[in-house]
């Protein structure tokens, strides 16, 4: 007689914190694809509009997306002329001037270059916090990261063949508005440290101020088109209503979950994603140093994020060494993809930020949730 079988197993209903990690994780794959598809927006858009139209659409859109939230959450704008002021200046830097180098950028290298360069962003901030942040000195393996960066974007290049084949303006470009992701986080730390407002009406206001840039310029450098293609007009929207407005919302809610770290993670998707779907769904020309090159940058920016270990003297024996949490990216966007946004002042929307980390602060994160005390937080396109 065989022995009976055993009672099937009853499977206990996964618990609400269960339910929470899948649900980041999900948010987090979509806000890396929304990022990573940016800077095929961009490329798309440009088919039919010119670049400072496609940034001022994108831009636009965005702030809609940002104004119904504010709304909707029921949050009040920031408060004082210095305020303002500061928060006009970071438009430039993190929203205007990037997003129109990526546009013009596109015009002459391929959404994959794009993309890549968007991931030189850390390398940068980290360069430049050597000189603008006195408290923010590398260690030797973050020195290690820098250098292996730009041998990665050497590699991106093809230095050793003289960069033939390269239009070499666009690439400027694209590098130029990484950079200035860089100096525009540099710039926030300094100055929007202690706002008084919470993120969402932080980047609501300046993705806001930015559109008003826009706004300006656009006339200035452009007519309208004779005509209005759907497609490209769809990736104008898609790219600020998902990439600069939506993306930002889902950025709050991961953050505010599991911390700037993991957050911060989806810079390393989003050159990937973006090549992906060039590759894919531009055909684009892929040749066997862009990837290589690339997986070589997003080792070196992992590297400048790393943080010491420290323990404080006065802790008691036996307490666990704290590690700071790693700046990331920025972005970011999210560029092409805009920064990922701090915990301090998320504005941009899929580029990577850099070492240029935020500073520690209780700012309330979108839906007036508290996020945690942070040393720096994820972005770009």
């Amino acid at each position: 007689m065989s022995p009976a079988a055993p009672p099937p197993a009853v499977t206990a209903p996964p618990s609400p914190a269960a339910r929470r990690m899948l649900d980041w994780r999900v948010r987090f794959g979509v806000l890396a694809l929304i990022w990573g598809f940016s800077f095929l927006f961009i490329k798309v858009g440009t088919e039919g509009f010119a670049p400072f139209q496609v940034t001022f659409g994108r831009l636009l859109f965005g702030t809609a997306v940002l104004a119904i939230a504010l709304v909707v959450k029921r949050d009040r704008l920031p408060r004082g002329a210095r305020v303002w002021g500061h928060l006009t200046v970071a438009a430039f830097l993190l929203n205007a001037l990037p997003f129109s180098l990526f546009a013009y950028a596109e015009l002459t290298i391929p959404s994959t270059l794009a993309g890549i360069c968007n991931a030189t962003t850390p390398l940068w901030g980290m360069l430049l916090s050597l000189v603008a942040l006195s408290e923010d000195r590398p260690t030797r393996v973050r020195a290690a990261g820098l250098g292996i960066g730009f041998i990665g974007v050497l590699t991106v290049l093809g230095a050793w063949q003289g960069f033939s084949g390269l239009d070499v303006t666009g690439t400027a470009l694209a590098l130029l508005a990484s950079f200035s992701y860089a100096v525009g986080w540099i710039y926030v730390r300094r100055t929007l440290t202690g706002a008084g407002a919470s993120n969402l009406s932080l980047a609501g206001s300046q993705v806001g101020l930015a559109t008003l840039q826009l706004a300006v310029v656009t006339p200035l450098f452009t007519s309208l088109p004779e005509s209005v293609e759907l497609v490209p007009l769809l990736a104008v929207i898609a790219l600020g209503a998902l990439g600069t407005g939506y993306a930002m919302l889902l950025q709050y809610g991961v953050v505010a979950e599991v911390g700037p770290t993991t957050a911060a993670m989806v810079t390393y998707f989003i050159p990937v994603i973006a090549t992906a779907a060039g590759v894919a769904l531009l055909d684009e020309h892929l040749s066997w140093n862009t990837p290589v090159g690339a997986a070589v940058i997003l080792a070196g920016a992992a590297l400048t994020q790393t943080r010491t270990t420290t323990v404080a003297s006065n802790a008691p024996t036996g307490a666990e060494p704290t590690r700071a949490a790693a700046a990331p990216h920025c972005g970011h966007h999210s560029a092409g993809a805009e920064p990922t946004p701090t915990a301090t002042h998320p504005v941009a929307s899929n580029a990577p930020t850099g070492a240029a980390a935020a500073p520690r602060c209780g700012h309330r994160s979108a839906g007036a949730e508290r996020v945690g005390t942070t040393d720096g937080a994820p972005c770009r396109a």
